[in-house]
């Protein structure tokens, strides 16, 4: 920006202010001589005649500012009850002072507009702080204080909204209240009834409309704050002061949707503030949904059509607030997208709009190049809104109509001239407005073509089968026969208008998508039965009509995936996937997925924890699965991050079943337990929809000689085995559990030693002499996959060293080939489904358990000769480790890595199709199983 015209600054206007402040006091005048005062002085008096006013009445004042530019505080005024008529006056002269300090300070550029927005809400807070604090000392003398039967004392909660609730308080604004309290009861004066009591309510209004009156009634030291009380429940109709239970019922019954961008920002600013954030906790749900809420946006709809008449009523064009491209639209722009997203990301649930803007940045909800230009415009509006109101601390957003203002205005913003100001102005509204617009439209963007835009309003009664074969159906009576059965169906005859009026722009679309993709009949039957789901949800039907990005994502799964179809019709959160930029973006790493599970809350509640640890692993496996069947990332790494995820469930699991058993029954003093995985868990190759193979090891300390076996600490004491069993058995069964969320896996314990006959649950000792004297060559074989998942690190580190000593014992070369071949047949005997047309892919000859069959023998020949073998859990990693000790020349590792990675990607493929995996074969498949059956008659093995 240009420098203005320096001719201002010394203009006659100054030397007004400064002669007016010279007669105030001797000392000032004496302080003006010095020239850079003087200068400072100037710039203040062009910003602000409200400043030069309170300078005038409190001359001290300039004396402190002038000795560190405002750097310090000044402290609170004293409200006693010996000087209570001079309460108003005290509060008044305080607010002056402290507004003329954020004027020095803003006008000097010695604060960012942050600072000056936090300072005038910290300004409103202890004024508010400080009166309700005097008038309750008063009102308790008076009246006595509220209890409630039980002798609780009850205290006025002041929640602030708007504005002041986001800690963005502008120079002159209003304060939004609203007042509340936590539990109904009536007064008492030291534990005694009062002559005449007065009830909860009636108690807190009187004292919240002494408290409005104190800080907003006009005097000649003017007002400290004016005080808004309409955002409460009905408005001015409604009561002045409301029990959290009433409020709570009418946010159920009645509360709207601009309430919940009001109460986005509430926070309790004085009064009881732990009652206060404990009866925000209960409101969050309503305020933000658990879904993406694209039904957020109609009453940002609404609101903004509603501001938009007023502005054209008003002729409000240069309202930086309300009008075209103002702070109103970046608020409620930002404020929309924190709805949304919400309920599902806490980060977004901030109350101020620019830590929120970069929070949605992060997360790619707004773009890098979009955010930074947003939090910029927001910035010059705020510091142009809060000058156009330092003037004479006027309520104003108005552009000034008098043109010394506004070279005024146009001088403290360091402006050539006020065209410059207006240009640089007009530049950033327009931005602002058609960011908010793109908000707005994409509803506006898609149509469906009209014909069947008809078709699928007249029914279930009319319409024409043809439109439907026209429109790309091949199977069109098919089609018209079911969503004649849908038209008729109840959930579709019960619902509100609105809802109805949303399906009825989303169903001629996702026929529009269905009829071009390549399975159009199997798309529809898939698309209906989700729909049949969420009928009654508005707000998924308002995503898909909301988004077109979502709604044409939607199609293309349902078409190409049956897995993902049946979990999105049985798990309708998962819709929120579609629209995730996370969806698109990088997958989480181990411990980001660990951390997603460990981080699910509700220990006293089982089902509800259950349910929400199952929605985060059916969102984390969903997008893996995106991950895949788009071709972002290879089966390998998608088996893995599946295994992964499963640790992170199992881990949590385990923690909310040692909570239960130690709850009846105490804790078993220094012992330890853990949970291995074996198997495709274990191997870091889990599928979709695969079980979990668990094996569970405790120990204990060693007992001394004489002392009894340990066991529990609890009232009903268990011995450590029976303790240990009862935990098992519990995981087992939460793991299992079927709840509203689904059940998280299916589990098979059968690998544990001496299998279904043995205890669920060993000690490290008899497992490791199990595996030592009596475990069969095919358990070493299932060893090779087995690793630690969940539990005690310091237990999983000795089941490792349990497993190498297994793994690397002597044995006889030709001994482990007879057995893993006769096992390898004996398996393929019982379990290969392959036959003339179609190959398994698991169990046939070439298959991926022939290659694992083929590893795991290598590794019980060669451990002892070979540690490095003893670490790959993966088919991957093993087959690396046997090319780096010699086992596999480099043609043939290649080529087996080609094959198994061929192998896993189709087997991936079938479980998200829903398919057996059984497949036709192809070259690629031919190519895989002969790689395998050459490495297998290489190393002398005998599977056939």
């Amino acid at each position: 920006m240009a420098s203005p015209d320096r001719t201002i600054f010394e203009s006659a206007h100054v030397e007004r202010a400064v002669a007016r402040l010279r007669a105030a006091s001797p000392r000032i005048s004496a302080a003006l001589d010095e020239p850079s005062l003087l200068a400072r002085l100037a710039r203040i008096a062009v910003v602000s005649d409200f400043a030069i006013d309170t300078l005038v009445r409190q001359p001290e004042l300039l004396l402190a500012l002038a000795a560190d530019d405002g750097a310090t505080p000044l402290p609170p005024p004293r409200l006693d009850t010996e000087h209570r008529a001079d309460w108003g006056t005290r509060l008044r002269r305080y607010r002056s002072a402290g507004s003329t300090r954020l004027i020095w300070r803003d006008a000097l550029g010695l604060d960012s507009v942050e600072d000056t927005l936090k300072g005038s809400t910290h300004l409103a807070e202890v004024c508010l702080r400080t009166a309700l604090r005097a008038l309750e000392d008063e009102f308790a003398q008076r009246h006595g204080v509220i209890r409630t039967p039980d002798g609780q004392q009850v205290g006025l909660v002041v929640f602030g909204l708007g504005k002041l609730g986001g800690g963005e308080l502008n120079f002159s604004s209003d304060v939004d209240l609203v007042y509340a309290y936590e539990h109904d009861g009536s007064t008492q004066f030291d534990g005694r009834d009062p002559a005449r009591a007065l009830d909860a309510e009636t108690y807190f209004a009187k004292l919240g409309q002494q408290l409005a009156r104190l800080l907003d009634e006009l005097t000649a030291e003017g007002f400290c704050h004016r005080v808004d009380l309409r955002l409460r429940p009905y408005g001015n109709a409604g009561r002045v002061a409301w029990s959290f239970a009433a409020m709570e019922q009418y946010f159920q019954r009645e509360g709207r949707d601009w309430e919940r961008y009001a109460w986005q920002k509430a926070r309790p600013v004085a009064g009881d503030a732990q009652a206060g954030e404990r009866f925000l906790d209960s409101l969050r749900p309503f305020v933000y949904r658990r879904y993406l809420d694209f039904g957020a946006l109609d009453g940002l709809r609404s609101m903004k059509a509603a501001i938009s008449a007023e502005v054209a009523r008003k002729e409000l064009a240069d309202d930086i607030k309300r009008g075209p491209g103002g702070i109103r639209e970046i608020e409620f722009l930002v404020q929309a997208l924190q709805l949304i997203r919400g309920g599902r990301e806490a980060e977004l649930r901030g109350r101020r709009l620019l830590p929120a803007l970069r929070e949605l940045i992060a997360q790619r909800q707004i773009s890098d190049e979009a955010g930074a230009a947003l939090g910029e415009d927001y910035r010059f509006l705020r510091r142009l809104e809060n000058r156009l109101q330092m003037l004479r601390d006027a309520q104003t957003h108005a552009l000034p109509s008098l043109q010394a203002d506004r070279e005024r205005i146009a001088a403290g913003l360091d402006y050539a001239d006020w065209a410059a100001l207006l240009s640089d102005l007009e530049r950033r509204r327009e931005r602002i407005t058609a960011e908010f617009d793109a908000l707005l439209a994409p509803r506006r963007r898609r149509a469906a073509p009209d014909a069947l835009t008809a078709y699928w309003n007249a029914l279930p009664d009319a319409g024409d089968a043809t439109i439907l074969a026209d429109a790309g159906f091949d199977a069109a009576a098919d089609a018209d026969a079911v969503l004649r059965d849908f038209a008729r169906s109840p959930g579709v005859r019960g619902l509100s208008d609105a809802a109805r009026t949303r399906l009825d722009r989303v169903l001629p679309a996702l026929l529009q998508g269905t009829a071009s993709s390549s399975q159009p009949m199997l798309a529809l039957k898939r698309l209906l039965a989700l729909l049949h789901n969420v009928l009654r949800r508005s707000a998924y039907l308002a995503l898909l009509d909301e988004q077109p990005a979502a709604l044409s994502r939607l199609i293309e799964v349902v078409s190409r995936s049956a897995l993902l179809a049946e979990r999105l019709a049985s798990h309708p959160l998962l819709l929120d996937e579609l629209l995730d930029a996370r969806v698109v973006g990088p997958l989480p790493r181990r411990e980001e997925l660990l951390a997603a599970c460990a981080e699910v809350d509700g220990d006293d509640d089982t089902e509800l924890t259950l349910q929400a640890l199952n929605e985060v692993r059916q969102s984390l496996s969903f997008r893996i699965a995106m991950a895949l069947r788009d071709g972002r990332q290879s089966a390998q790494d998608s088996a893995r991050q599946l295994a992964w995820l499963a640790d992170g469930v199992v881990a949590r699991v385990l923690r909310l079943a040692e909570q239960e058993v130690a709850a009846a029954h105490g804790r078993v003093p220094g012992a330890r337990f853990a949970v291995l995985g074996y198997g495709s868990l274990g191997g870091e190759e889990l599928g979709f929809g695969s079980d979990l193979d668990l094996v569970f090891l405790y120990e204990v300390p060693a007992a001394e000689d004489g002392a009894e076996a340990a066991s529990s600490d609890g009232a009903r004491a268990l011995d450590a085995p029976r303790w240990f069993a009862r935990l098992a058995q519990k995981i087992v069964a939460l793991l299992g559990a079927v709840t509203a969320g689904g059940r998280l896996f299916d589990i098979d314990v059968r690998l544990r030693p001496d299998g279904a006959k043995g205890l669920l649950v060993s000690s490290l000792a008899s497992f490791a002499d199990y595996q030592r004297e009596r475990a069969w060559t095919w358990e070493h074989q299932a060893l090779v996959r087995a690793r630690f998942v969940a539990g005690d690190a310091v237990l999983g580190e000795r089941f490792e060293a349990v497993r190498a000593q297994t793994l690397a014992s002597e044995r006889d070369p030709a001994k482990v080939y007879e057995d893993v071949g006769a096992m390898r047949r004996r398996m393929r005997a019982e379990l290969d489904r392959s036959d003339a047309a179609a190959f398994d892919l698991k169990q046939g000859e070439g298959g991926l358990v022939d290659l694992e069959f083929l590893l795991q023998a290598l590794v019980l020949r060669d451990a002892r000769r070979h540690a490095a073998l003893l670490g790959p859990r993966d088919t991957a990693g093993l087959i690396d480790t046997a090319h780096a000790i010699g086992a596999f020349d480099d043609a043939a590792a290649a080529s087996l890595l080609a094959a198994h990675a061929t192998l896993l990607s189709r087997g991936l493929d079938c479980t998200l199709d829903r398919r057996a995996r059984r497949i036709a074969p192809d070259a690629a498949v031919d190519t895989a199983r002969s790689a395998i059956r050459s490495a297998v008659a290489g190393q002398g093995l005998v599977f056939e």
